[in-house]
């Protein structure tokens, strides 16, 4: 396995009731509170009252920034820089899924800022050391983003979504409570769930040696939402279901699983070009990408997609070729994904191949993406045809 450091400060409280942990956590922050939320989700299940419950008992001042968008926009996250800097505001609560707690923390780092926030988003600059602290309350499984330093950007005017990460923007705590994610219906649940299994992929799909350990809890993860998920979409207020859920979408993506190996991340660049010029939801597109990116890189290195049949879908290897094994296991993933509810192709978005050639472009961040099998644009331009 290749060098690495590993740091992730964020506290998670996980369980029943662990909103009520807000006034124990906050202070220690400061009290002049930016409470960033979505479309209004919150209000309806009543986690907004019990959120502005908790800050009130530490007589927080608190300016809200709400309607926060699916695939979070540039706007958005200017609104709410000036926001903290003309209220002069010491921290970010963010309350909702990937997208609010993404739109937070590019928020954060854009306050101590002196140039476009943009510069940070598509990394030609790095996020300053003493940006604004943030904590979330999450109520949705899939993302990872409330233990990681990852967040996804679109700027509308270009049709360009891009990402950072940094560890000065990973959140300072996160409450994880299970029946929050109650309210998620079932199209979002099977999107969280596909997401969860695709950052896995993105990381179990390296482009580095020896790294049996990191596979073996990628694996695991993998496993428990293919056991977990038929179940939880058939039972969505089952709270052992949601519980495991939600831990997974945590430990898939919190840097465990990408100790010391060098991960692809080409699907989810893919995805981000689709979903940046047509706007659906992420996980969706990657339900659709994914199966197709894995026949491509099948067709060059079919090895590691072979051992993901055996060991995670259970296909039996005796007298078969790996590129026969991985042809199994794309068409059980396939399956797995399509019996859940997940769409199949980018047309029951109603997307035609007649942007084709802009998404290419959008996902091109360099000459070549990807890391397991690098793609070249053709490459991409081919998933993107295959997957219509």
């Amino acid at each position: 396995m290749d060098n690495f450091e590993f740091h992730n400060h964020t506290k998670i409280l996980f369980g029943k009731g662990q909103v009520s942990s807000l006034k124990n956590e906050l202070p220690a922050y400061g009290n002049r509170v930016l409470l960033v939320y979505g479309s209004g989700s919150i209000k309806k299940s009543g986690l907004y009252d019990k959120v502005i419950r908790e800050l009130k008992e530490i007589d927080a001042t608190v300016i809200e920034l709400a309607g926060v968008e699916p695939n979070p926009r540039l706007t958005t996250v200017n609104k709410g820089i000036n926001l903290i800097r003309e209220n002069q505001l010491d921290f970010i609560l963010a309350v909702g899924g990937g997208s609010v707690i993404d739109s937070a923390k590019a928020i954060a780092a854009g306050v101590p800022y002196d140039g476009d926030v943009w510069d940070i988003i598509t990394s030609k600059a790095k996020a300053p050391s003493n940006s604004v602290p943030i904590g979330t309350v999450l109520t949705i499984a899939g993302t990872g983003s409330e233990m990681n330093g990852n967040s996804v950007i679109t700027d509308w005017d270009t049709n360009t979504k891009a990402f950072f990460n940094s560890n000065h923007v990973l959140p300072r705590f996160s409450i994880l409570d299970p029946e929050l994610t109650f309210s998620v219906p079932r199209d979002q649940t099977v999107y969280g769930s596909v997401d969860i299994m695709a950052h896995v992929f993105e990381q179990y799909f390296h482009a580095s040696s020896n790294a049996p350990l990191q596979e073996r809890i990628g694996e695991a993860i993998l496993s428990t939402v293919i056991e977990t998920a038929p179940k939880l979409v058939n039972e969505l207020n089952n709270y052992e279901y949601r519980e495991v859920m939600l831990l997974n979408g945590t430990l898939a993506l919190n840097g465990l699983t990408v100790m010391g190996v060098n991960p692809d991340w080409a699907t989810h660049l893919i995805e981000h070009a689709v979903s940046a010029v047509h706007d659906i939801p992420h996980g969706g597109g990657i339900a659709i990408i994914a199966p197709h990116w894995m026949e491509h890189v099948a067709s060059v290195r079919p090895e590691k997609v072979a051992q993901l049949g055996v060991r995670v879908f259970g296909l039996d290897k005796a007298g078969k070729t790996d590129a026969e094994l991985a042809a199994e296991t794309i068409q059980s993933l396939r399956e797995f994904w399509k019996s859940i509810g997940a769409p199949t192709k980018l047309s029951d978005y109603g997307i035609d191949d007649k942007e084709i050639e802009l998404m290419t472009e959008r996902a091109m961040l360099a000459e070549q993406i990807g890391n397991y099998v690098p793609l070249t644009k053709e490459d991409v331009r081919k998933i993107l045809r295959n997957s219509l």
